[in-house]
């Protein structure tokens, strides 16, 4: 899967894939281009929230997660939770946005988009996790970056682990301005746990604000050869769970 995109195709993969590795899916809305899912496999380790496909022009995430769970990455003691797609209709029609024209990545506290709104309140009815991992894409940037939101001790190693694990694929994105931030160095982005747009939250000021201590959103170069974005991705979520102690 990760030398090509097909929305349709990658649901029946995932969802088959994900049973096999022990998760049980739950329906969190219907959309025109099918469910919007979450897999979950409940255990007594760190609670660890993955996400992507958010904006479906951006494949590289879900693939990456797909390709995690056929390499059995999902096992051991973590308590896993995978939303793979978040955005059923911009993964199948290829924009950022959903069917409505809402960049949903934005949407989380107005909640004017159906999918925004269901995903919220199903992660309110959650244990808060102990780390969320959001897969994203950047077609502006040649190299790999990460936002960190950190509520809890500042540990640079777990940056540097990330940034040395993708090094492989890309370079860590490099300049004075990375997507709009001053960068604490090439490649990472600290952000402050609220959003630039006071009402335009993305999922990670969501979760920062229902409590989760950590996040990391990985960002690949979507202008990339779409294997070394999937291998990157796969390469930024083993790294950031190994420096958090999952």
């Amino acid at each position: 899967m990760e030398g090509a995109w097909s929305w349709e195709g990658f649901a029946d993969a995932f969802a088959a894939a994900a049973r096999r590795a022990g998760f049980r899916g739950t329906q969190i809305a219907e959309t025109a281009a099918g469910p919007l899912m979450a897999w979950e496999k409940p255990a007594n380790g760190k609670r660890v929230y993955l996400s992507g496909g958010m904006h479906g022009d951006e494949p590289a995430g879900p693939l990456a997660l797909l390709k995690l769970l056929d390499e059995g990455f999902f096992s051991g003691p973590a308590d896993w939770t995978i939303c793979p797609a978040l955005n059923p209709t911009g993964l199948a029609a290829g924009t950022r946005e959903n069917a409505e024209g809402i960049d949903l990545n934005r949407d989380y506290f107005t909640r004017r988009s159906a999918e925004a709104a269901a995903h919220a309140e199903w992660l309110l009815g959650r244990p808060v996790p102990d780390l969320f991992l959001s897969l994203h894409e950047d077609w502006e940037t040649s190299g790999f970056y990460f936002y960190e939101i950190n509520l809890t001790e500042d540990k640079p190693q777990r940056a540097r682990a990330i940034l040395e694990a993708v090094a492989p694929w890309f370079p860590a994105e490099s300049g004075a301005d990375i997507d709009g931030h001053e960068p604490r160095g090439p490649g990472w982005i600290f952000h402050a746990a609220k959003a630039d747009i006071p009402e335009g939250w993305p999922e990670a000021i969501y979760l920062a604000d229902l409590g989760c201590p950590l996040s990391f959103t990985l960002e690949t170069p979507s202008k990339a050869d779409i294997g070394a974005r999937v291998a990157a991705h796969g390469a930024a979520v083993r790294a950031a769970c190994a420096a958090s102690g999952c």
